[in-house]
């Protein structure tokens, strides 16, 4: 499958290594809020990893989420889900609010959807029926576990990258860690490698059937 590019310029640009790092971030926010107050419906997100896996899957599917007026949104982490919801809430018209978070930073959403007055979520299925899912333990792990360790590797193959892992599996503090371990840490071990392969993992696995439920569940969503 051809990989295509994200939506957004500025996860692009992260991806392609023009403008990486916060400033990336920062801009690709930016972009976002221009067109909220048009949208039908805002997925908030952690960052732009998470942005450029559900606009790839969504494109994977044959979706088009710029005329379909949806907006992904990445907030620069999940302490900042309380302002946005802040910011969001008073849109008139409101445009369907949903989010995506690592496990870890469940309990911060959760708080964040209460103080917004969006509503008060006590457990992951009712923040699921609120339109917000949870990775777990986070987008790498979900999207490892749905496509197997050896399917990884086989990409990281195919984009160059084995050699530089095998040579990483070798390292004393890895090299007796389960290789579902191994394949995280490698994947996030750089910035620019971790939003490359947001995009290729989620093209194999809507390829396979296999996309990880809260980016499913979020798409069906909106």
């Amino acid at each position: 499958m051809p990989t295509t590019p994200p939506a957004d310029p500025f996860a692009t640009e992260a991806v392609d290594g023009l403008r990486g790092g916060n400033a990336a971030s920062v801009r690709a926010t930016a972009h976002a809020l221009a067109r909220v107050d048009s949208a039908a419906a805002v997925l908030l997100v952690e960052g732009i990893s998470d942005q450029i896996a559900l606009e790839t899957a969504a494109r994977c599917r044959g979706r088009d989420l710029v005329a379909e007026r949806v907006v992904i949104l990445p907030i620069g982490g999940a302490h900042a889900i309380g302002r946005f919801l802040t910011r969001l809430t008073p849109l008139t018209p409101r445009p369907r609010l949903v989010g995506l978070c690592d496990v870890r930073e469940e309990e911060v959403f959760r708080r964040g959807l209460e103080r917004s007055g969006l509503g008060a979520p006590r457990t992951r299925a009712e923040m699921a029926r609120f339109g917000f899912e949870v990775c777990v333990d986070d987008l790498e792990d979900e999207l490892i576990r749905a496509l197997g360790t050896v399917r990884v590797e086989a990409l990281l193959d195919a984009h160059g990258d084995l050699r530089l892992y095998r040579s990483f599996q070798s390292q004393p503090a890895w090299r007796d860690r389960a290789p579902e371990a191994q394949l995280w840490r490698f994947l996030r071990s750089s910035s620019r490698r971790n939003l490359r392969y947001a995009r290729l993992l989620v093209e194999a696995a809507v390829a396979r059937d296999t996309l990880p439920r809260p980016l499913d569940a979020l798409l069906t969503a909106v």
